[in-house]
């Protein structure tokens, strides 16, 4: 058993990217983007990726508890991995870029996973995901092939998608991101809600979206960071040099 001396005695990246996962978690429960032990986070790490264990509630989990699961699909220690490792993964395992994964049962998320539609881009923001939509994954049943398959069609070309019945799953280069982006995503599947109750939302078009993703592609990067004959994000004003 992995103790926590054994873990205070180890590389400090590794305890400290566990306590990461623990406070993410606690993070996604207090601000209601999560309940319960429903939801589960992973983050990139070694030759593979540290997950939340199976069933064990947040605000009791240990470092120690937090699992290791490897590129052989394999894992370490002497708790069970999420039973949402594989469609973590899969995700690791086919986007490079990916370096946390976060996975919650949000309310309005679920609430309109459970419609299987993909969202329309009724608000320029659905961009944020990648892409003109938000798609929702066919359904399958929890924790099988079969999900994480359906789940890696809905995210080709984006960065986050609901899952039918079930919940929304998304990826972000470092871990306050993807919290970022799941937070995102269930705030835009509730104004959704919210202006279907009021009438049919006006939907952008095509065109609109497109420009709307090249902004994306340079937001919150300085002017040191854009890359030659990439779309500013911000039209800037006249840049006035220090005196």
């Amino acid at each position: 058993m992995l103790s926590p001396k054994d873990l205070a005695d180890g590389p400090a990246d590794d305890l400290a990217a566990r306590r990461a996962i623990i406070d993410a978690c606690l993070k996604m429960n207090a601000t209601g983007l999560n309940q319960g032990t429903a939801g589960n986070i992973s983050l990139r790490h070694g030759e593979g990726f540290l997950v939340t264990p199976s069933g064990i509630p947040y605000e009791a989990m240990r470092p120690e508890q937090v699992v290791p699961v490897h590129f052989d699909e394999s894992y370490s220690g002497d708790w069970l991995p999420s039973s949402e490792w594989r469609m973590h993964f899969d995700i690791y395992a086919t986007r490079p870029e990916a370096g946390a994964v976060v996975h919650t049962h949000s309310v309005h998320a679920t609430a309109l996973s459970c419609l299987r539609r993909e969202i329309p881009p009724f608000h320029y923001m659905i961009a944020v995901a990648g892409g003109r939509t938000l798609r929702t994954a066919d359904y399958a049943t929890f924790g099988t092939r079969e999900l994480s398959r359906a789940m890696l069609a809905a995210l080709e070309g984006r960065s986050a998608c609901l899952l039918a019945n079930h919940g929304m799953i998304c990826f972000g280069q470092t871990l306050d991101k993807a919290l970022w982006l799941a937070g995102e995503i269930e705030t835009l599947c509730r104004q959704y809600v919210i202006a279907l109750t009021a009438g049919e939302p006006a939907i952008l078009t095509d065109t609109q979206m497109d420009e709307v993703i090249a902004r994306f592609g340079s937001y919150g990067r300085q002017p040191g960071e854009v890359a030659a004959g990439a779309v500013p994000a911000v039209e800037a004003p006249r840049h006035r040099p220090a005196s």
